[in-house]
Parts: C-alpha cells; structure tokens; sequence
C-alpha cells in the first residue's frame, strides 16, 4: 500500500505538469526561437544523456543540431544500461560515446564543440564549478551551455535547503573529487523517498545505495535555484541568453562562452 501511495503521488505530479506543459507549449517554443541559431546545424555533446526533454517539439535541440556525442560516466548507470561506442539519441542520429568523468575529459581537445548539453545532470557533481570549467573548456568561443536542473519543489529534495554559491565555490577551492560524502547525511535526513521513484522505500537499502554513491551516482549533492545558477555563470563569466522555467520540475538557463 505505501509503494502503491509514493507512486501515485509522484506520477500525480508529472501528470499534472504534463497538462501544464500542454497549455503552454507555445509559449515554451517561442523560448527556444531566441537561441535556437545556437544549435540549429551544429555539433555539441551532452553529458549525462540522452535525455528525453532535447527531442521535445519545444526544446528540439536533437532534431536541429547536426551531431551530438554522449558522454557518461559508466557503461551502465541507474537510468540506463549497456553504453556502446555509439552515442544514439535521436532516431538514426548516433554521435560518439566517451565513458569518463563528466569533469574530467582528457579525451577531448579544447575548442571541439558548439554546445554543451546537461540535462538533471549537474546536481550529481561534487563539484560543479570544475565540471562546468571542463566543459567551457571543451566548448569553442562564442559556444552555448544549457543546462537543466531540478526545481527542487517538486523533486524529493524538496526539504532541503537551497546550496549557497558560497559553498559552490568553496567545494570548487577545496579540490572536491567525486567520492564526496559532505551532504550524506543531509540527504538521508531529508530526502523525500516518497518523490524518488528509482529509490527503494525500504530506507535499509536506500541508505545503502546512498553510502555507494561513487559507484551509482545518485545523490543530488547540491540543490539548485535559478538565483543560484545566475550566480554560478556570473562566477564563471558566462553570459546569460536565456533563463525559465518548463513545468513542473526543470530550471534552464543558456549562457554563451565569453
């Protein structure tokens, strides 16, 4: 009966949300006509993907870009499974995969792409700054990131507390690699098993997969607002073309390689 109310209550939430976007389609379009040219017959990589949303009518960014490569940080994760050297994201469309850190992509020369997508990706970063430093890195001048992360309303970090660019940044001074537990405890305080559907509702097994976060990379070690996102990109000279919000559940912001 629990699992039965956890799921209804969060399937409640995307069905919801799904009708909102419904009635708002045409607005969500109109966003993406002010940067499209960012994407349209270019080449890019996403890193974390693919991901649903990007081959969305309002965000077609799949559909428009003429290739993308992947880049995950396994050859199997929670949300996927069974990686190949081939990148496929969107219908016939394939790109080349790297199985690497996301911050740390040695494989990949300065300057390569176009653009850089990351899609509820960035949250699973210790460290955030050197992630987006790698991928400003790889991304030639005049290039677009976008990325998308949870409004934490309506996910299960919705009991924590917003991050502070202060403490972005301190994590990015400290040198803080990936095995970071900093926030563990947090997360096993407050984080709402009720809204995390990948999650066991057993919290024996939870805590278990929480404690091996190194190895299944599902702990949301920061919690993102669009203030703090603003804050991230100005840290980062990244200008800002383009910030909202699609219902309920995604943050955008689009900034341009200075």
């Amino acid at each position: 009966m629990v699992n039965i109310i956890r799921y209804f209550k969060f399937y409640f939430f995307l069905l919801q949300g799904k009708c909102l976007r419904i009635l708002k389609q045409r607005k969500l379009k109109s966003y993406f006509k002010n940067f499209d040219n960012y994407f349209a017959n270019k080449k890019g990589i996403e890193i974390g993907g693919p991901t649903k949303i990007f081959s969305e009518k309002y965000l077609p960014i799949y559909e428009v870009s003429e290739l993308i490569d992947g880049c995950n940080f396994s050859n199997e994760n929670v949300w996927s499974t069974n990686f190949s050297t081939q990148y496929t994201y969107y219908k016939d469309k394939k790109g080349k995969q790297y199985i690497a850190e996301g911050s740390e992509l040695s494989e990949i020369a300065n300057g390569t792409y176009d653009f850089v997508l990351s899609s509820h990706n960035l949250e699973h970063f210790a460290n955030p700054i050197k992630a987006l430093n790698e991928w400003l890195r790889i991304l030639k001048q005049g290039g677009c990131v976008l990325l998308i992360l949870p409004d934490k309303r309506y996910t299960f970090d919705r009991k924590r507390e917003t991050t502070t660019i202060k403490h972005i940044i301190e994590d990015y001074n400290n040198l803080t690699k990936e095995n970071d537990t900093t926030h563990l405890q947090e997360i096993l305080m407050l984080h709402d098993l009720s809204f995390d559907p990948y999650a066991s509702s057993d919290y024996k097994s939870f805590k278990n997969r929480c404690e091996r976060n190194y190895e299944f990379r599902c702990l949301h070690h920061h919690v993102f607002s669009h203030a703090l996102l603003t804050d991230i990109f100005n840290f980062l000279d990244i200008e800002i073309i383009a910030q909202y919000s699609i219902p309920m559940i995604h943050q955008i912001i689009v900034g341009k390689k200075k």
